[in-house]
């Protein structure tokens, strides 16, 4: 296979062509780029045009193929002219790829044919018509001479991004250039196109389960809507259901899937065909529907809603764990009455939940859950889908991720949340520094099972060694970090963490924050979330504060409790949100403010479950964040927050033994029976080179230079020289 060649497949109705192509391109030598196939999708005045496949080359520029299964090409050289028209609208658009009225990019098509033999009796000047013997010699008539880099990535984002899928609620205004809304205006322009690894985790989907993961900030949320969006306009009879925990992600949802289906097709979704539904739901109609209420319906089962499921099963902790169990049970099978369900936050969701959707599917099973595991709120870690979803009579797991990457898709890149805004989050999520660093590993609240996860979701081996029992330092890079991101204001102005006397100093200063940013920081109303991360006395702690807010003549409101279950940001007028932390969790702002942080810091059984909470607040900002509190507990958060600064945020820990991981929260990597055998087969390997070593069978001079160099780096990073 030729590594130059990223293949993303989407769907496009010509499965022999499109492996053909693949393999032909693939064989190629020195072609390099990005090949997709079914999109991008466009929308034309007689409808949707989806391309057959598109590759996008820093060498060659913009190749769209019009791809041909069988003997006839038809009236081939329209259809191309058709594509490249409508493909050089679309970059135009940009004013980065244009030079006065020139496109800057080349835009060739080209009608693959893999089933015609003698292309003599069809060939047309300037229209280039190949098979997999001659597609060679057409692309190396294809050429961009003037590309460089950043036009090259600025075409790639044009093709990929789906343009106002991550636009501004509203219009922003702003009259100073160096403001935090100026700031703010340029940050949402950069971040409004997905990166390469969200666009394949869109259009790649298979039969089966698939499960996406990533950080907070990394895109989750957004795939699962745009994926939704593509298969509805791929697949427009399929009936396709979008579930998430946290209520006011209803409205997000909806504006992201009708900003898709209107960009690639030119019209609305059918919402009877695709669905964004609660988990829960009662009856009452489509905008109380959801999954668990529709299961019982159609299934003809017993159904209950919070109170009464909290009665029956002796308390809310559980109470829907328990009402999908017993859902599940009554019914030996479930009526098919989904084609794909799409599961956003899974990682508030009990095993069961996910069961029961499974169980609400077809034949194929197209279930799509997203999760981050440090985003959880309940203080338990989620299965693999080996035990999620259990084994058939014969013994064999039902679900199996396999060894392939789209079945288990990481976003490892942030796109939310700056270098020291995430670093921050895990810190203290994790108590990285919690303790004195003489005490290694002691002050930790959680940890990762597997090691290499630090890795996968983007974190670099700085020195050390990444291994349990080992010191180790690790670092985010510009790549999964970018820099545009932390570049718009000082690191000290992107977080802080600010310790009171009192509620009421807290409050004044507060208050203060607020009004300087409506006033005089051109910051919106919405541009502002306050979070208490105590779902309990949320209400009362946030009251006082709103009344005084009232006063000074600025309005806010308390998301889920004045306004809809369903809406976070109000829509209809200038208000500043007020939020518990559930309701937190999917949105986001551009100026977050945590209020009595110190509730985090205590020492309790259920400190990992507070310190997801923090993780999970501070990890809501687009820019700026401020964590806030009084008290002892507010100066350990403090302490560690300053020994984080102190060493550039960077995370200097000891790797917890397996005795002491025992006694901490687990953060499961989820690993397939298939990787399992492998990694233990590579211990098994590495023991028997080392025990080589030790009784002199192999000697170290046995082992190249290069050999031994590459272990250097990899076990001991930047120490290795």
């Amino acid at each position: 296979m030729n590594a130059g060649i990223t293949f993303v497949r989407g769907r496009n109705r010509k499965p022999a062509a499109t492996h053909c192509l693949e393999e032909t391109l693939s064989k190629i030598p020195g072609v390099c780029g990005q090949c997709y196939f079914g999109y991008p999708l466009i929308a034309a005045p007689e409808g949707k045009l989806g391309i057959d496949a598109t590759l996008i080359s820093a060498d060659l520029g913009v190749i769209l193929f019009d791809l041909v299964e069988g003997g006839d090409p038809g009236d081939f050289a329209s259809r191309q002219d058709d594509l490249a028209n409508k493909i050089e609208a679309r970059l135009k658009v940009h004013r980065e790829l244009v030079s006065g009225r020139r496109l800057r990019v080349p835009v060739y098509a080209v009608t693959f044919a893999p089933g015609i033999s003698n292309l003599a009796p069809y060939r047309k000047k300037d229209y280039p018509l190949a098979t997999p013997d001659t597609l060679a010699s057409v692309l190396d008539g294809c050429e961009w001479p003037d590309a460089d880099p950043d036009l090259y990535r600025a075409t790639l984002s044009a093709i990929e991004t789906i343009s106002s899928i991550r636009k501004s609620r509203t219009k922003r205004f702003v009259q100073r250039s160096d403001s935090r809304g100026a700031k703010l205006k340029r940050l949402e322009d950069s971040i409004a196109t997905l990166d390469h690894q969200q666009n394949r985790a869109v259009i790649e989907t298979v039969d089966g389960v698939q499960r996406i993961r990533g950080l907070a900030g990394s895109g989750k949320t957004i795939v699962l809507a745009l994926k939704a969006a593509y298969l509805h306009s791929q697949y427009p009879d399929w009936r396709i259901a979008v579930t998430f925990n946290t209520r006011s992600l209803k409205g997000q949802f909806k504006r992201l899937i009708n900003n898709f289906c209107v960009e690639a097709t030119g019209e609305e979704p059918d919402t009877a065909k695709i669905r964004i539904v609660n988990a829960w739901g009662a009856s009452g109609g489509d905008d109380r529907d959801g999954i668990y209420y529709e299961f019982c319906r159609e299934n003809n089962v017993a159904y209950y809603d919070f109170g009464q499921a909290r009665n029956r099963f002796s308390g809310a902790d559980h109470a829907f764990e328990r009402a999908c169990e017993e859902a599940l049970t009554a019914v030996e099978a479930s009526k098919p009455l989904y084609d794909c369900i799409l599961v956003d936050e899974a990682q508030d969701f009990a095993p069961s939940f996910l069961r029961l959707c499974y169980a609400m599917l077809g034949q194929d099973k197209r279930l799509v859950y997203a999760y981050d595991e440090l985003q959880s709120l309940a203080g338990e870690s989620l299965p693999s889908p080996e035990q999620i979803f259990g084994q058939d009579k014969r013994g064999r797991p039902l679900v199996t991720l396999g060894e392939g990457d789209r079945r288990d898709v990481i976003l490892e890149k942030c796109y939310r949340n700056s270098r020291p805004v995430l670093v921050t989050a895990h810190a203290l999520g994790f108590g990285i520094y919690r303790k004195a660093p003489d005490e290694p590993a002691k002050g930790l609240v959680q940890m990762f099972d597997y090691p290499r996860l630090w890795q996968e979701i983007g974190y670099r081996l700085k020195s050390g060694v990444l291994a349990e029992g080992e010191r180790v330092v690790l670092h985010r890079t510009d790549e999964t970090s970018p820099l545009f991101l932390e570049e718009h204001s000082p690191i000290n102005d992107l977080v802080q963490l600010i310790e009171f006397q009192d509620e009421a100093q807290q409050t004044e200063w507060l208050l203060a924050q607020i009004r300087r940013n409506l006033t005089e920081d051109e910051l919106r109303h919405d541009d502002i979330v306050v979070i208490h991360p105590d779902p309990i006395s949320t209400r009362n702690k946030t009251g006082p504060i709103r009344k005084r807010l009232f006063e000074l003549g600025i309005p806010s409101h308390l998301a889920g409790v004045d306004t809809a279950p369903d809406v976070f940001f109000r829509a209809d007028t200038q208000s500043v949100t007020f939020t518990g932390i559930y309701r937190a969790k999917g949105n986001e702002a551009g100026m977050v403010y945590v209020i009595d942080a110190h509730t985090c810091g205590a020492s309790s059984y259920q400190l990992a479950t507070l310190r997801n909470r923090l993780f999970t607040a501070i990890t809501r900002s687009k820019a700026w964040v401020r964590v806030v509190g009084y008290g002892q507990h507010m100066a350990i958060i403090k302490r560690e927050l300053e020994h984080l600064r102190s060493r550039e945020f960077e995370l200097d820990f000891h790797y917890p033994t397996k005795d002491v991981l025992k006694k901490l929260r687990i953060v499961h990597r989820d690993l397939s029976p298939a990787e399992r055998d492998r990694l233990a087969q590579r211990k098994r390997g590495l023991n028997e080179l080392l025990n080589d070593l030790k009784a002199g069978a192999i000697h170290r001079e046995d082992l190249d230079a290069e050999t031994k160099g590459q272990l250097k780096a990899l076990l001991f990073g930047d120490d290795a020289e």
